[in-house]
Formats: structure tokens, sequence, C-alpha cells
């Protein structure tokens, strides 16, 4: 009897072992779970769920675009021609008989160009190039919006190539002015306007050189060189910082097609506001004039005259009666300084007289048949006949 008590108990108790061994193991595989579904889940939840500003990582430059996209039109110019008089006499006596109104009448052809603008001021002063508005007889400006209107020409610049339109809007967007000094060469750059009145295009690229002269046909040159492409009907528009401030008016390209090859050029927009405020102000430009002509010193040049080396410019032609003559230059002087400044361009020397003032004094010195001058020249206002 006792051997069957003592046989029961010791099957309880090793039942009661297995049972606790058994729940501890249930346990400690419930935990294993728990923590293997929470290492895979959690990397899941990284795909799924990412950051909230995830999407702003991935917008590239939208906000500039945003900011200056409004700001920047679309130009039609419209010239109008007669139609071309037949050599046929017998269409000759038709054509001569016949009232402008007929119906039979050959009608007028219109020549078509495009181009881009930047609305500078929110009462509708629009800021362009003088060559895209040179050949027309009507203007009309596309707005970012939709809106359709024609332009007046306030005035214009062809020796900076730039002009200012005016349309009768009120409150619209103008584009906020950069700091140039603040321009370096790989910035990155955004260039918009209508290429080929396709519709407002946006292209980036960077600086890749400022204060290039020697690049168009224009008398005033110190351009940003950018590699955002500008194709024929970008000439206007804006080129802007990825903060969306504009930083040049686009102005032309380097090319040997006609086309966009790389190379594309701004005028400064502190040039270009200046410019655009005196002919709001003035409906022109208002410069000084010195009357001169001149060249670059090459070794030819200094040969001709019998120096080995000078810094200057070799005046060619001076104008009759005009501030040159009266202050006594010659063709032939070399002028090396201009009120103590050195002048190894041409382009110094344009910039310099263009930042004067009719009636400013500037100090003239010089080199004549290999003889030191000094001159003072009272600047006059440069002619308009070209406006």
């Amino acid at each position: 009897m006792q051997k069957q008590n003592f046989t029961l108990v010791y099957f309880i108790a090793w039942l009661l072992i297995g049972i606790f061994l058994g729940a501890m193991i249930l346990l400690y595989r419930g935990d294993i779970s728990l923590s293997i579904g929470q290492a895979v889940q959690q990397p899941q939840n990284n795909i799924i769920q990412p950051p909230a500003n995830v999407h702003k990582k991935y917008r590239g430059f939208a906000d500039a675009v945003m900011k200056a996209a409004p700001a920047v039109v679309s130009i039609q110019t419209i010239l109008w021609s007669e139609p071309s008089v037949s050599t046929n006499s017998q269409e000759k006596i038709i054509q001569r008989f016949l009232s402008k109104k007929s119906p039979h009448r050959p009608k007028r052809k219109a020549e078509i160009g495009s181009g881009s603008g930047v609305i500078i001021k929110a009462n509708g002063y629009i800021l362009t190039n003088y060559h895209v508005i040179s050949k027309r007889d009507e203007i009309r400006v596309r707005l970012n919006d939709g809106r359709v209107t024609k332009a007046e020409l306030i005035g214009s610049d062809p020796d900076t190539d730039l002009a200012v339109l005016k349309i009768n809007f009120e409150n619209l967007p103008a584009l906020t002015i950069a700091d140039t000094d603040l321009l370096h060469v790989g910035d990155i750059v955004l260039a918009i306007g209508d290429p080929f009145a396709i519709g407002q295009t946006v292209t980036q690229g960077i600086i890749s050189a400022t204060g290039r002269t020697s690049v168009s046909q224009n008398t005033y040159e110190n351009f940003i060189q950018t590699d955002a492409a500008i194709n024929p009907g970008n000439s206007g528009g804006a080129l802007i910082n990825t903060d969306g401030d504009i930083i040049g008016i686009n102005s032309n390209i380097f090319s040997s097609t006609g086309n966009f090859q790389g190379i594309s050029f701004a005028i400064p927009i502190d040039l270009a506001q200046q410019v655009a405020q005196q002919i709001i102000q003035n409906g022109y430009v208002v410069s000084g004039w010195l009357g001169v002509e001149g060249q670059e010193l090459t070794s030819q040049v200094l040969r001709s005259v019998d120096l080995d080396s000078l810094h200057g410019i070799l005046i060619t032609d001076v104008d009759k009666n005009g501030p040159g003559d009266r202050a006594g230059l010659k063709p032939g002087d070399i002028i090396t300084r201009i009120n103590q400044q050195r002048i190894l361009s041409t382009n110094d020397i344009l910039n310099l007289i263009a930042a004067g003032k009719p009636g400013d004094k500037f100090l003239i010195e010089g080199i004549r048949q290999r003889q030191s001058f000094m001159t003072k020249a009272t600047l006059g206002q440069r002619p308009l006949m070209s406006r």
C-alpha cells in the first residue's frame, strides 16, 4: 500500500514538473516570436511610411520656378508688309482699279516674331531685348496666366540691347532682383522663356563665366555666360538663381548653327535695371558720350606707332565738334588712363564713359607721337539716332 502511494506521488510530481517546463517553453517561444515579428516589421514600416518631408527632397528647383515663372511673359511682334507688285501687266491694271477694301485685292502679309520678357513693376512695365521688338508694327504680350494684350513701347537702348514695354494691367507679379555681386562661376541658374513660341519653358545650367565681352554686336558688353539652354524665343526672358530671384536678362547665344550649343549670354540685372529706370523716366538712356572710336592695342598696332609695349586704346576716329574733338583728341592718339584708371580694353573706356553723365569732366591721359599728354573733356549726351 505504501509502495502504491509513493508511485502516485512520484507520478504527480513529475507531471507538475512537466507542466511547469512546458509552460516556460511556451512563454519563451512566444517572446522569440514577438521579437522576430518586431524585427521584421520595423523595416517594412520604414518603406511603407517615408518621412513626412521626403517629397521636398525631390522637388528640385520647383519652388524657385513657381516664384519667378508668373513674372515671365511671352512676346509676339507683327510686322505688316504690302503684297508684292505683280509683274504681269494685265494684273497690274486690275489691281490699279480695285479699291483697297475689295475682297479681290491681295491682303497684307504679316511677319510674326517671338520672344520673352520679364515684369519689373507691378503696374505693367516689362523689360525685354531691343532685338525682340526692333522690327514691329504691333507688339502683343501673353501673360503666364493666359491673358493676352497689346503693349506700348516706352523706349529702347540698342547699345545695351534692352527695351521697356508697358501693358495696361495692375497688380502683376514682378521679379525679385538678386544681388549680382554675389554671383560665382559654378552657381546653378535657371533660364525661363518661350523658345520657338511653344510655351513657357525652364532649363537648367550653371554660371560658366562673368564679365564676358566681344561676343555680340552690343556697344556695351558685360555678359553672364551660362550653359543653360537658350534658344530663339528665349531672348528677353529671365535668368534666375535657385532662390527664384532674377540675375540677368537672357540675350543671345554663341552658335555656328543659330541654335543652342552650350554657350549662352545674359545681361546682368543690375545693368538692365539701370537702363530700364532711365527709359521709364526719360524715354531713353541718359549716358555720357566722348565722340571717339578706337581699337585695342595689338602687336601690329604697337609697331605701327613705333612702340614696344603699352596699355591703352588707339583712337581711330574723332567726331567733328564732339566732346573728344573739343578736348583736342586726334586720330592716332593712345588713351592710357581716364580719371586715373588704367584702360586695358575698348570695353573699359566704353563702360567708364557710359557710366558718366552729360556735363561730367573726365581727365584723359595718353601718348601722342611717343610723347605723354593730358587733357580734360566734358562729356556730352550720346546721340539718339540709333534709338
